[in-house]
């Protein structure tokens, strides 16, 4: 178990952590291939997505609502048909509507009375704008993949959000849903790491990369996460 007494800051993965992303992802994939006469399941989906999504983010660095477009083309290439420019645009449209998975506000309150709470998304900062109202606390830093110029699991970005929360890695324990975005950078950093293991159509990988790590603790919600780390 970890002594969650060491910690001063918790830092956060949002989009499928905090958000209920798959909720959102399937939904507007789902009725880009309706409309032309295409399906796909759901687990198939999440790795396409995940697969197009890491492609996306390997070229040179563009803003996270390009990186949705460029995931609505791939996947319109791989099932060979030709979008609207409504539909390429939909999913960054779409994003800042999606909504925390039920456990999370409360679990972020019970938490922000213990630590400072701070975010690190692969995501722009007008993006997470939108999504900021639906998390219900004051977050003392948000570190976007825009200000880094980089996404996770680059190190850039975990080392742009150490440098502005000014705390020693040792004090600081990350969360996240993704072991390949979250919790094998963060280590790498010296970080603590809780791995939030959401159900998901695609169990324990979700809409990323597949990836093995030993994160120091997994939990199945953020509540039980929360339970943990504010017992007396």
């Amino acid at each position: 178990m970890i002594d969650f007494s060491r910690f001063e800051i918790v830092t956060f993965d949002c989009y499928g952590t905090l958000i209920n992303w798959e909720a959102g992802i399937l939904p507007a994939l789902h009725r880009i291939l309706t409309a032309h006469a295409k399906t796909a399941d759901d687990a198939t989906l999440l790795k396409l997505y995940g697969d197009f999504e890491q492609c996306a983010e390997h070229a040179p660095f563009q803003p996270y609502r390009e990186v949705l477009g460029s995931v609505v083309r791939q996947l319109v290439d791989h099932f060979k048909f030709t979008p609207t420019p409504d539909q390429v645009r939909s999913l960054a449209e779409w994003l800042p509507t999606w909504t925390p998975w039920p456990d999370t506000a409360a679990a972020l309150r019970r938490l922000k009375s213990r630590y400072r709470l701070a975010i690190i998304s692969n995501t722009d900062d007008d993006l997470f704008a939108g999504t900021r109202p639906h998390l219900g606390v004051d977050f003392d830093e948000v570190i976007t993949a825009q200000q880094a110029q980089a996404y996770k699991p680059s190190l850039k970005i975990f080392e742009l959000a150490l440098g502005r929360i000014k705390t020693p890695a040792h004090r600081v324990l990350h969360v996240g849903q993704s072991i390949y975005h979250d919790v094998i950078p963060a280590q790498a950093l010296g970080l603590a790491t809780v791995w939030v293991n959401r159900p998901s159509a695609r169990p324990g990988v979700g809409a990323v990369k597949a990836a093995e790590a030993h994160p120091d603790l997994t939990v199945k919600s953020l509540e039980e996460l929360a339970e943990v780390a504010t017992k007396d």
